[in-house]
């Protein structure tokens, strides 16, 4: 997924990966892009918005990528080299490293303290350190669907197995990545224009992947990726593209064709067959990405967090950023509150 990503880039970044450094690209990031969703109403009910707004986009550097959970990091790292690289680069008002992982389960005490070195030489730099979104989780640590049913809330538990019902209407046909079907560039652009569908009504809109970058996962067959295909009859009603990865199964993307995914349940549908392959294949977790919080908690997930590693050129706004920053934790505002 890198390769592709690096090969076919979302649409307005400027990717570079030298052979004696990380991934890294340039875009113009728009400072609300993560603004928890009340206080972006409020900001662009401004009068002006639309003129003072474009104020907000700044040619930002991001060290990682955007299809991985986690910043792509060498064993040894030299993180100096990182930082001075970004604080030195006159090009940029921001840099970011992207995706430090903290105390995630799904990482090894190694990592994880590798990756709390990175955090705290990064801030003796006098790097900002922001949260990151909730990235969601289940450890596959139930024998059945219906004994992970029973964990969740009776009412929780009675909606669900009422959407589940769809499952008796649909036809679900599993592909590998590779497969034959995805040579068929008519078939391909089907299931791309479904993610353009998925991607046009999320409320974050940050990095449009390509027609291009599709078709090269779609057609690798050595990435063990996994298709799911949702048919009412003749019609694909969606899709769902998911990875196994070192005991894992990790879920990328998905398409849908609206209403007809709705009226047959499919984002709830899909979390289902997703676990049952997860459990029928003794796969430690499903992971379940990064959006949709609140829906994934019902639906019983577990969530760990990311910091992005901020260097802002100018004082400032390293001085307004520092005191807004809150506002751009809005998942881990959300997770306090469901802790509290």
């Amino acid at each position: 997924m890198v390769d592709a990503f690096l090969k076919h880039p979302p649409s307005g970044f400027d990717v570079h990966s030298p052979a004696d450094f990380v991934p890294y690209f340039y875009t113009q990031f728009d400072l609300l892009t993560t603004l928890e969703t009340d206080a972006l109403k409020k900001v662009r009910a401004f009068p002006g918005y639309k003129t003072w707004g474009k104020l907000l986009h700044l040619k930002t550097c991001f060290i990682g990528t955007t299809v991985t959970e986690y910043s792509v990091l060498p064993q040894h790292c030299n993180i100096e080299s990182m930082t001075q690289f970004l604080k030195n680069n006159d090009q940029i008002k921001l840099g970011i490293i992207k995706d430090l992982p903290l105390d995630s389960p799904l990482l090894s005490q190694s990592e994880n303290q590798y990756s709390q070195h990175f955090i705290q030489t990064a801030e003796n730099n006098g790097f900002l350190s922001v949260e990151g979104q909730a990235l969601a989780y289940v450890p596959i640590n139930f024998s059945s669907r219906e004994e992970y049913l029973s964990r969740l809330s009776k009412s929780r538990r009675k909606n669900l197995k009422r959407k589940l019902k769809s499952l008796t209407e649909l036809r679900i046909e599993r592909l590998s990545t590779g497969d034959p079907q995805f040579d068929d560039a008519h078939f391909t652009s089907h299931l791309y224009q479904l993610y353009l569908a998925v991607y046009h009504q999320s409320e974050i809109h940050f990095d449009l992947l390509s027609a291009d970058f599709f078709t090269q996962i779609l057609q690798d067959a050595s990435s063990q990726g996994i298709v799911f295909l949702y048919w009412v009859g003749s019609e694909l009603a969606g899709y769902n593209i998911c990875y196994t990865y070192k005991d894992n199964l990790v879920d990328k993307y998905i398409g849908f064709k609206y209403p007809l995914a709705t009226d047959y349940n499919l984002y709830f549908v899909s979390w289902f067959v997703n676990l049952d392959y997860a459990l029928n294949h003794k796969l430690k977790f499903y992971i379940a990405g990064w959006t949709d919080p609140e829906v994934k908690a019902q639906l019983g997930a577990q969530f760990t967090f990311t910091r992005h590693l901020v260097w802002i050129h100018s004082p400032f706004l390293r001085f307004i950023l520092k005191k807004l920053r809150p506002l751009f934790e809005s998942d881990h505002q959300w997770h306090e509150k469901q802790d509290a």
